[in-house]
Order: C-alpha cells, then structure tokens, then sequence
C-alpha cells in the first residue's frame, strides 16, 4: 500500500491530467478591483447581507461579480484548485453593470437583484456557453437559450456567473463512476479535506457555495444529487417536489424524479432563490392540488419546530457510530425548538430501489434522445447509442471509468413496456405510500434524518465508496427534501435531512430555519490536503 502522500500525489497528478478544458478565462488580474470589492469578505455571505450591501452603496454588483471571478482565479483556478467552475459566463461585469444602473434609475427588482449565482452545466442558459452535462459529446451545444427556471432567476435580477462542474451525465454512466469528475471538467474537490470526495452530482454547485465562489447556485436531483454534495460540503441544498419546477432545458435523466433546486449558504437563501425559481407561476401551473407559487422566505421564523411532531429516522445501530452523537445532539436541538420527537423506521427498500432502476434506466434512453433533437446541429450525438459509440471512440470519456449504465439503458423498451409500467406504478405508490404512512401512523408533520454518512476518500481506481442515504425514498416518491447542516467529524460536514410530503416545501424550509437559528451551526472550509494522521 502506498503512504498517504505519496496516493495523495498519484491523485494530483491524475487530476491534472483530467482538468478543465474548454472554460471560459477569469477576467485579467491587471484589471483594478474596485476599493469596495477588496475589502468585502464573501466566505459564509448571505444574499440578505450582500442585498443589504449593494442597497446601502458600499458595493456593486460589479464590484461583487470581480471579486467573485478574482475568488474563483485563486482558488478554484489555483490555491486549492476546487475545480467546482466549469465555465464562466464572458458578459458577467457587462450585465453587472446594466443591473447596477437599473437599481440607480427604477431600484432594485427583488432580494436577488444584482447577486451572482451558478448553474450546474446541465442547464441551459442563453449566450455564450455551452451546456455540457461535463461530456464531450455536447461541448458544441450552445443553445442560446435559458431554461425556465434561468430565466426566472434572471427576471428577478440574478446574475449567471457561470456553469458549475458536475458528475458527468448527472453521475448515471456507470456505477462505478467518480463523483465529482467530468471528462470537461475535471475533478472538483470537497472545499473541507481535498483528498475527499464532493459527492455528487451536483458537486461543483455545492464545493463552489462553500468556498464562496458565488452567493447561491442551481443543482439538480434524481436520487441525492442536490441534498448528497450539500451535506457533505456543508451548505443548505432543496430538492424541491418534482413538478413545481420545469424540467426544461435542463440536460435529463428521468422525468419522473428529476428535479432543480437551491444550494446555499443558509437556509433564507435557498427560500429565496427557490421563490425566484419558480417565477410568476409553478411549472405545474396549478393543475396539482398543493402546487402553488408562494414567498417561501415569507413563513420562516424561528419557532416555526414548535409543536410540530418530527419522526425520526436512523441509520441502522453501528454502521455510522461516530455519526450518532452528532445527530443526537441536533435532535436535541429539535426538542429544545419546541418539537415532540417518535423514533420510526423505513419500509422495505428493497422492491423500491430495484423498480427505480427499471424506470431511470427506461426513461434515460427516452428523455435523453427527446432533448437531443433539440440540441444544436453542431451536436452531433442525436441518441443514446450514438453516445456510447462516441465514448467509445474516446479515450478521455473512459480514463475512469466506463459506461454500463448507458448500455443497460439502451437495451430498455420504451414508455410502452409493461415492464417499465409495472415498475413506475410500484416504486411511486411503495415511496409515497411508505411516507405516507410513517406521517400518518404517528400523526406526523414531517420526518428527520442523517443525510448521509460522512464523505469518503476520492478513489479514482475502485470508484465512490459511498456511505448510503435516506434520499431514495422522497425522490422516488417525488417529494420534497432539504439538507442543513449539523455538524462535522474531523472536519467533515454532516447533514440533517427534513423530508415531508408533496408541496410541503414551505414546511420544510420553515422546520430547517428554525433548526438553522437554534442550532447556529456553520462549517466553513479549511481547504486541509489530508486528514489522515
């Protein structure tokens, strides 16, 4: 076995090797920062803070956007070398300033006027980059347009810094892939221990609001892509109820549990950026009882836990025993917030899990060839067999890992297999039924968990070595479920999870502010190469 340095140096090398190409360049160093940029500290800032700022006249949102490209050259760039930035939006300061201007003639537009965010790479977004999902296959895909939901943020004055990295394909190629990596991107590092893994997919979304590269950012979730990486870097991340925001322009996986959502600092700005997402109307467009657009900042408060009976869900006794007395303290913190807590247990996953792998895999082939039409000409790959054939031909698509993944997919039938009918109907009655009852039999508000084990050490030779989750059961289901942080274990961050039922988004953000103030926890990065000892 290899010392620890001595791995530690194979895998810098690797990385290297497998950096970003393609990224779009940090504005020159020459360029002045203005006075008011130097001195502003953006590690843990809120939105609230940095409105309030840009509202007083002690800063711009030009001068916000150049310290957030200056943050992203010396440490995601270098320093550290996150490599959780896969692109950077060229027209950045330009759209700074013409926001800067507006908010001096008509005032600000909303809580989100002038705040630079990222996108996960498989979202659209108009101009000049391309949406990648971290392929090479789709580097030529500059659609020129924004996805609903980027346009809504744009509407309310959101500033789109540029394209966060991401697992490639959203991490479903292979099952023995690497969090984190993309062929376009690169590795993104978790911002705590470096040698450990971000999680994925959305890691470059969370690994960039932890080491405060951006005020919010966009992630998507199939199964634990939003609430998996937010925990571990430990940051705020929702993975809203699949329906109340368009999946559109948005690169899939499977319509019936995808799903974009905030990934922040603290849990106001996730309610925030969530309000802006949805815009004027929820994507659903009220056609499913409960789905409504709503001001989720409007109801959190923090006695929001009082009263309210929480269930509380844990990991089998022994296998994450250093996990258990944190979580036993945030439970604690739960009671002292007013709430009454009943110890429940998960239903049998074993029937869910097997039906939701029939059904992603069915609709990867589907979703995943209906968004490719609509892809520019330049793309060349129109179908999934296209795209296997293309990694095939490529040596830096498989320097990792490979695609088995993509070829079961491919050997699906279709919408109209009844296999696939079968497995959708069982898995999404089995998870909404499953929540369902742990709610009602206890006469439960909604229900709290770990949101997973602690990360684990980056393993470029066997893959991810993951520690399990409770994210299966609500994005199966389709329901809500966000992450806050609680802790930490030698310097790693823990998540707590807050899941309820369909449209119980206001809830959830409620419960998770009001365990945010009474908990006061705040993880920020220490950029630490190792924590082996």
């Amino acid at each position: 076995m290899k010392s620890s340095a001595s791995g530690h140096s194979v895998l810098l090398t690797l990385v290297s090797l497998l950096s970003a190409c393609g990224s779009k360049p940090v504005p020159p160093a020459s360029e002045p920062t203005p006075p008011a940029a130097a001195a502003h500290s953006l590690l843990g800032k809120s939105i609230a803070e940095l409105q309030k700022d840009l509202s007083t006249g002690t800063l711009t949102s030009e001068a916000l956007t150049r310290e957030y490209l200056q943050r992203i050259q010396t440490i995601d760039r270098q320093g550290p070398t996150l490599r959780s930035v896969l692109s950077l939006n060229p027209d950045a300061i330009d759209e700074a300033r013409a926001l800067d201007q507006e908010r001096k003639q008509k005032g600000a537009r909303g809580p989100l006027h002038g705040i630079p965010i990222l996108i996960k790479d498989n979202i659209e977004s108009a101009g000049k980059l391309a949406t990648t999902a971290g392929s090479l296959a789709l580097a030529e895909n500059v659609s020129g347009r924004d996805a609903p939901i980027v346009a809504n943020l744009r509407a309310a004055g959101a500033i789109i810094l540029g394209k966060a990295n991401l697992s490639e394909w959203a991490n479903f190629r292979s099952d023995h892939s690497l969090s984190g990596w993309s062929a376009v991107g690169g590795l993104t590092r978790n911002a705590h221990v470096l040698d450990r893994s971000a999680c994925g997919s959305s890691a470059g979304s969370a690994v960039s609001i932890a080491a405060g590269l951006a005020a919010a950012s966009v992630g998507t979730e199939t199964d634990g892509s939003i609430t998996c990486p937010a925990a571990m870097n430990g940051i705020v991340g929702l993975k809203p109820t699949v329906g109340l925001l368009s999946q559109e322009g948005i690169v899939p996986i499977a319509h019936s549990q995808d799903a974009p959502g905030p990934m922040t600092a603290t849990v106001t700005d996730a309610a925030l950026m969530l309000s802006a997402m949805v815009g004027d109307r929820p994507a659903c467009n009220g056609s499913i009882t409960g789905c409504r657009k709503s001001d989720y900042a409007a109801g959190l408060n923090a006695t929001a836990l009082q009263g309210k009976r929480v269930g509380v869900l844990r990991f089998e006794t022994g296998r994450h025993p250093r996990i258990e007395p944190v979580y036993d303290k945030a439970l604690q913190v739960l009671r002292d917030a007013g709430a009454a807590l009943v110890e429940v247990k998960l239903p049998d996953m074993q029937r869910i899990r097997a039906a939701e792998g029939i059904v992603l895999n069915t609709e990867f082939k589907v979703d995943l060839a209906a968004y490719l039409a609509t892809t520019p000409a330049a793309v060349k790959t129109r179908d999934l067999a296209a795209l296997i054939a293309f990694n095939q031909g490529s040596e830096r698509e498989l320097a990792l890992f490979g695609q088995d993944t993509f070829i079961e997919a491919e050997q699906t039938r279709g919408l109209d297999d009844a296999d696939y009918k079968a497995a959708l109907a069982d898995s999404k009655q089995l998870a909404r039924d499953g929540i369902a009852k742990l709610l009602q039999d206890q006469q439960l508000d909604l229900l709290v968990a770990p949101t997973s084990g602690a990360t684990w050490r980056t393993d470029v030779v066997n893959g991810d070595h993951f520690p399990g989750s409770f994210s299966t059961l609500p994005a199966v289901a389709g329901f809500p479920h966000l992450t806050v942080p609680m802790g930490e274990i030698e310097h790693l961050p823990l998540g707590m999870s807050f899941i309820g039922p369909a449209w119980s988004e206001d809830l959830l953000l409620a419960a998770g502010f009001a365990f945010e103030q009474h908990a006061k926890v705040r993880i920020e990065p220490q950029f630490i190469p190792s924590i082996d000892r």
